[in-house]
C-alpha cells in the first residue's frame, strides 16, 4: 500500500512540474505604481525628524532642508490607559530651519511620531 502512495505522489508532482507556466493563475506581487514615502523629486517637501525618548519625556528635532515651510506636530502615546496622550501644537519649520518639539507622559511612553503639513502659499 505504501508503494502505491509514493508512486501516486511522485506522479502528481511530475505532472504539476510538467505544466506550462501559463497554466498557473498569476497574482500581481507589487503595485503598478511604486509606493514611496517621499514626494516626487520635482516637489520636495518634508522636514527630517529625529525622536528621542528618555524615560517619560520625548524630544524631537526636525530640520527642514527644503524651500517650503513644513508645519510639524509631535504626537505622544502613553502606555497606561489613565495617562493622557499628547499632541503638540503645529510649529512652522521654515527653509533651512531646525525646530525642537517636546512632550511627555506621567509614566512610560508607548510611541511617538511627528506629523507634517504643508503650509498654503
Amino acid at each position: 500500500m505504501r508503494v502505491y502512495r509514493l508512486a501516486s505522489a511522485t506522479l502528481a508532482a511530475a505532472l504539476v512540474l510538467a505544466l506550462p507556466y501559463e497554466a498557473f493563475p498569476h497574482t500581481r506581487t507589487r503595485p503598478a505604481q511604486p509606493v514611496t514615502d517621499r514626494p516626487a523629486a520635482d516637489d520636495p517637501f518634508g522636514a527630517e525628524c529625529r525622536i528621542r525618548v528618555d524615560g517619560s519625556s520625548v524630544t524631537a528635532y526636525c530640520h527642514n532642508p527644503y524651500p517650503v515651510t513644513d508645519r510639524v506636530s509631535l504626537h505622544v502615546e502613553c502606555v497606561r490607559w489613565w495617562d493622557l496622550d499628547a499632541d503638540s501644537a503645529p510649529v512652522a519649520a521654515g527653509p533651512a530651519q531646525t525646530v525642537r518639539l517636546t512632550g511627555r507622559c506621567w509614566k512610560e511612553v508607548g510611541s511617538a511620531w511627528v506629523s507634517h503639513r504643508r503650509t498654503e502659499p
